[in-house]
């Protein structure tokens, strides 16, 4: 995956699945990705969104400058390394919340289902990793 920063903007023109008052299946939505990484605005609260992210691998390391992300996993394991060398491991129906501006980046331990909560145009900034995560 090539990094890049994705504007507010961007985020913002995202496409909804989902409008307000439709019932959600997010088990299905989940059994329907058969990619190795897809990320979709589900449905919008206000000014945020709800994500479905389905992946396997590594996601590079990036902050949203303006933005908290919360995480919950409905399927296998995320991990979601910070910048600070610290290690949140999330399984089934566990969730946390990274603050805005908090370098960070996920990646799973096999096929891992997760929905994400966050601004709906959440600008997201791609970096290099902290010197300790440099191997």
């Amino acid at each position: 995956m090539a990094e890049r920063s994705f504007t507010a903007e961007e985020y913002a023109g995202e496409p909804v699945v989902y409008p307000q008052l439709q019932i959600l299946d997010l088990a299905a939505e989940g059994r329907a990705v058969t990619e190795d990484y897809k990320n979709l605005v589900l449905n919008r609260i206000n000014l945020h969104c709800l994500r479905l992210a389905v992946f396997e691998g590594t996601y590079p390391w990036h902050h949203h400058p303006g933005s908290d992300e919360l995480f919950l996993v409905l399927e296998g394991c995320l991990i979601v390394d910070l910048a600070d060398g610290r290690e949140l491991r999330l399984g089934p129906w566990q969730a946390a919340t990274v603050p805005a501006g908090m370098m960070h980046r996920t990646r799973t331990e096999g096929r891992t289902v997760n929905l994400c909560f966050e601004a709906l145009g959440a600008e997201t900034v791609f970096g290099d990793p902290p010197i300790r995560f440099q191997r």
